[in-house]
């Protein structure tokens, strides 16, 4: 043990949640508060789970009947080389905490999903993806190393050439092989934080799919809200989004949304409590649908907007997830390939229709064919549909027709966001899982996996 280190010990056992609020239970809490501590210490047959800042959606990062490994301490940086953009921080630090140090220098996260509260150790350890996937792949592409603890005592330096198989099994494997300490990262230049965004309507699915091609070919950033509600010659609507870096010197009117380095968290929108029932329903849908669709896409016109605006919208209300009532909310986000996607994600618009269960937070997106590094990485070459419901019964049974039309269609489901996901539908979208269980620690498990291996 190096000078210093320790191996954590329980504290009194904790109730711990995912964002989408769908499970508080109890349990053993362990905190890394350096990437030099040792793993902590376990009870003989105890299993633990890395946990960062709690941002996946369903049960990837929790262990209920056993314990997690809060990380979020681990927030120190490490080094920054500006001249090359290459970043070596702790697995705790934010994504938000990057991007408000190496901005304002030139220097930007090559992948971000949609939120900016996601740990460096959480986005490796789900592959995250974003708006720019048909350039610049998954978060994975871009780690150049990382350190892994395992529950032996070993410490692994994984990269592309040291420890491959680690490097591959650990990005996209749900924080099952160890934790992640600390990472080294490549950053892409950037001018400044100004972007220019497009917004365009459009008025079914075949429209996205021509609109989508050519937004992608041109733009850094393509992503496309749509309409759930609409049926008929109305299904697919949307709002395609697009957007690309641009230089100050190059916007000749001001940016809108606030400045990313000096974000005050305290003057945030907020939703202060949790209501008692969702305030995403079928009233509120239409209404919030046919305004977004008229408002935001009415004109073609270029904007200039702050990153954080376009790339992370939800981050300026704080505990959005609270809205969806105490019973919380469910994500359904699929991928399908290419060759089936003009009908499955037709299918799938039209189940969802008829269900009456639209989702605001709606989108479509094509992903490219930049291959992760990942074994189980979510994205492949294709398009991908995500989707939040409140939970119900009737999202449950919803989910059960969504899942026979993407497993058809040879696609799959993002384990980041799911809480209902088959077993069978996890194994045959995941054709390598076998492969990757001998890297998975003894000691690591979580509420996810064991759902997804019944049966297996």
């Amino acid at each position: 043990m190096s000078a210093g280190a320790q191996a954590p010990s329980a504290t009194p056992s904790g109730f711990v949640s995912s964002w989408g609020n769908l499970l508080r239970k109890p349990h053993a809490l362990y905190d890394l508060r350096s990437r030099h501590d040792e793993f902590p210490r376990i009870s003989p047959g105890e299993t633990v789970i890395p946990y960062g800042n709690g941002r996946s959606y369903g049960d990837s990062c929790l262990n209920i009947g056993g314990g997690v490994v809060r990380t979020r301490a681990l927030d120190r940086f490490i080094q920054f080389d500006a001249t090359l953009g290459v970043l070596s921080c702790e697995a705790g630090v934010l994504l938000e905490e990057i991007l408000r140090i190496v901005v304002p220098q030139g220097w930007f996260l090559p992948v971000v999903p949609g939120t900016a509260q996601v740990t460096v150790g959480g986005a490796i350890a789900n592959d995250v993806h974003g708006k720019n996937h048909h350039r610049a792949g998954t978060f994975g592409c871009h780690v150049r190393q990382f350190e892994l603890l395992r529950s032996d005592g070993r410490r692994l330096t994984c990269s592309p050439l040291e420890n491959p198989d680690w490097f591959s099994a650990t990005i996209g494997g749900l924080g099952l092989t160890g934790i992640i300490t600390w990472a080294e990262l490549q950053l892409r230049s950037v001018a400044g934080p100004v972007m220019r965004v497009e917004k365009e309507r459009f008025g079914d699915l075949g429209a996205f799919f021509a609109l989508s091609e050519e937004a992608d070919r041109e733009n850094e950033y393509t992503v496309a809200w749509i309409d759930c509600l609409g049926r008929g010659r109305h299904l697919g609507r949307g709002v395609m989004q697009r957007a690309s870096h641009m230089p100050w010197s190059a916007d000749p009117a001001p940016a809108t949304g606030a400045a990313p380095p000096d974000r005050d968290v305290s003057r945030l929108r907020s939703i202060p409590f949790v209501p008692p029932v969702s305030l995403v329903n079928a009233a509120s849908l239409r209404l919030f649908n046919s305004a977004y669709y008229h408002l935001e896409g009415r004109n073609r016109g270029e904007t200039r907007e702050d990153y954080t605006r376009f790339l992370f919208p939800l981050d300026s209300i704080r505990n959005w997830n609270r809205m969806y009532g105490s019973r919380g909310f469910l994500q359904y986000q699929c991928v399908v390939p290419d060759r089936a996607a003009p009908r499955a994600v037709q299918d799938l618009l039209e189940s969802i229709a008829a269900s009456g269960l639209g989702s605001f937070l709606a989108v479509l997106k094509r992903f490219g064919a930049v291959r992760s590094p990942g074994v189980l990485s979510f994205p492949m070459e294709g398009v991908t549909l995500a989707l939040d419901f409140p939970n119900s019964m009737e999202a449950v049974r919803l989910f059960g027709r969504l899942n026979s039309i993407v497993s058809a269609a040879g696609g799959r489901l993002y384990p980041a966001k799911d809480a209902r996901m088959p077993g069978i539908l996890f194994r045959s979208g995941y054709p390598q899982w076998q492969a990757f269980t001998r890297f998975i620690d003894p000691a690591c498990s979580s509420s996810l996996w064991r759902r997804v291996m019944e049966g297996a």
